[in-house]
């Protein structure tokens, strides 16, 4: 039976995920990489490591089957992060600016105050944050000596991690990404699904820097057979939260998944109507298939599994994610603490760079279990926060099911958190690692190993299904306390 590789590049680690062609998960190889912080609100990612552990992950699982038996390369990545690279050396003028990066502020700043935001959400559908690529792709080229000249001259090329691993694993040959991962960059119209002339000229950034988009299940070329023994076709790209998407099965209008890694993001599929968000929600792609498109509101929230992180390495309260369950489960019932995890900043629907993170309701008795639980209900407000910004941009998002992935999503405590916050059930699937499962589907989609979409999502099931079970004057009491707390910190 044939089988089919996804590349799960993660923004702290690397996988490599076997699937068979039923989509049952074989083996898999993960690696982690270090994160560089060289400034307060700065982020980035030496390109070295993502393409050492990208190539280091594949090769562990090739030592695990018969490669000959791999039909096709499907790849998910993190969005946004943004890398230039030389066209004839393959060797990147920087480090990657990741997404979580917050340097470009000013620059966002400045264009929202010319009055340029309405034009740039109406054809990319995104706000002026330094989320975005486009931004960073500016500072890379005004801030990298000569990078300015080489661009002009065509000599340079810009793309997300997914671009930069076709590049690399095709050998140069090809210069591509999809139309989700193109969707972000702040530069790619996605009414007209081309790139927009007029914004790149905006920001300065040549045409000739930028890769070609294609549909979500197509040919990105094959790999280099130096690298692997033989030439394996890459046939499916998404960015990793429209990749989860795609895993959960979500092909219905109305239907909504979260996905809980280093951030939360949540998606709502609207079919073929592209939403304008009231809200300050995403109008975004969720997949471009047969030159189809449908499009999705998103919300993103920057730290969901990182506030965990930040336990363990930051205030070292915690060995390991998994001790947050029983601590949050010990934790006083009297001491409700609200934790707002703006490290970088706040995501939808408060988009403010600038604000940073507090703690609310400390008393002599708080401490680490206190914390712990805080930490995971923070996941829980801030969805609901994108959930309620979502049915009141569109009135189809009705107050349905919310599937969820991620690995923070193994965690019973939040989870069942979750469900009582938005008075909601909350569906987690047996297969949990959406994203890479999502890619592997494009993938074997195009190769002709995987059925249509419909057929598909008749594979979805059921893991555990979490229903509501807080009382709802106690769920109102709660929301409108951590609301006065995000207002609080927003002030400061």
């Amino acid at each position: 039976m044939p089988q089919i590789l996804a590349i799960d590049q993660g923004t702290t680690s690397t996988r490599a995920i076997l699937f068979d062609a039923a989509l049952r998960p074989l083996t898999q190889a993960q690696e982690e990489f270090p994160q560089h912080f060289p400034a307060s609100g700065w982020v980035e990612h030496d390109p070295a490591d993502l393409w050492r552990t990208t190539l280091s992950t594949i090769r562990a699982v090739l030592a695990k089957t018969d490669p000959a038996k791999i039909a096709c390369i499907g790849i998910t990545n993190q969005r946004e992060t943004t890398l230039i690279w030389d066209r004839e050396t393959g060797i990147p003028i920087a480090n990657a600016i990741v997404w979580q990066d917050r340097r470009t502020a000013d620059t966002c700043a400045t264009l929202r105050a010319a009055g340029l935001e309405p034009m740039i959400t109406a054809r990319t559908g995104l706000l002026l944050d330094p989320y975005f690529s486009g931004t960073k792709v500016k500072w890379l080229l005004d801030h990298t000596p000569g990078a300015r000249e080489k661009a002009a001259a065509g000599k340079l090329a810009f793309g997300t991690v997914d671009s930069f691993l076709i590049w690399h694993l095709t050998g140069g040959k090809v210069h591509a990404t999809d139309a989700t991962n193109a969707a972000r960059t702040l530069l790619f119209n996605i009414a007209s699904n081309q790139w927009d002339t007029e914004i790149c000229a905006l920001l300065n950034i040549p045409l000739s820097l930028l890769p070609e988009v294609k549909d979500c299940a197509a040919d990105f070329g094959s790999t280099d057979p130096a690298l692997f023994g033989r030439a394996i076709p890459i046939t499916g790209v998404a960015g990793d939260q429209q990749a989860a998407t795609v895993g959960q099965a979500c092909f219905q209008p109305g239907m909504m998944k979260s996905t809980y890694g280093t951030g939360c993001f949540a998606l709502l599929n609207t079919g073929a109507e592209q939403v304008a968000s009231k809200n300050r929600l995403l109008t975004t792609i969720a997949y471009r298939l047969n030159g189809q498109t449908t499009y999705a509101l998103e919300g993103s929230i920057f730290i969901a599994g990182a506030v965990v992180q930040w336990l363990r390495d930051g205030l070292k309260i915690i060995a390991a994610a998994r001790d947050t369950q029983a601590m949050a489960k010990a934790a006083d019932p009297s001491q409700d603490l609200i934790l707002v995890p703006a490290f970088t900043g706040l995501g939808a629907p408060y988009w403010q760079p600038e604000t940073r993170g507090a703690v609310f309701g400390l008393t002599r008795n708080s401490g680490p279990a206190e914390m712990a639980r805080a930490a995971l209900e923070s996941v829980g407000y801030q969805t609901r926060d994108l959930l309620e910004a979502m049915r009141a941009d569109w009135v189809s998002a009705a107050d349905g099911v919310l599937r969820v992935d991620g690995g923070m999503v193994a965690s019973d405590f939040t989870m069942q958190f979750l469900a009582d916050i938005l008075g909601a059930p909350v569906d987690r699937p047996i297969v949990t690692e959406t994203t890479a499962l999502g890619a592997a589907y494009l993938a074997g989609l195009q190769a002709g190993i995987c059925p249509e979409p419909t057929k598909f999502a008749e594979s979805w099931a059921l893991q555990h299904r979490f229903t509501p079970q807080m009382e709802t004057a106690t769920r109102a009491a709660k929301y409108a306390r951590w609301g006065r707390a995000v207002q609080a910190t927003l002030m400061v």
